[in-house]
């Protein structure tokens, strides 16, 4: 079950069209997303989880490679529909 969507929730319209920085409540959510992610297992399941996302969200590649930036946070693998999620650590 993917239940870090829902901290995602609040990036996909910026995901999507957005513009500069992305909104507080995506940013919180980005982080808390990143906080439960603790473990290997933990990040591929998030990586798997945001990569079947955003096959149906279709965002912006460039916006999505930079929110964790744009965030302050490093999930530990890029947001891409092209990420291996089983080659992250």
């Amino acid at each position: 079950m993917c239940t870090v969507i829902k901290n995602v929730a609040p990036c996909v319209s910026y995901l999507r069209s957005g513009s500069g920085m992305p909104p507080p409540a995506c940013c919180s959510g980005a982080k808390a997303l990143a906080a439960a992610a603790s473990t290997t297992a933990d990040r591929q399941a998030a990586c798997k989880c945001l990569k079947s996302a955003s096959q149906s969200l279709n965002p912006n590649p460039g916006l999505a490679k930079s929110l964790p930036g744009k965030c302050g946070i490093n999930l530990g693998f890029a947001i891409s529909t092209n990420v291996d999620c089983t080659k992250i650590t």
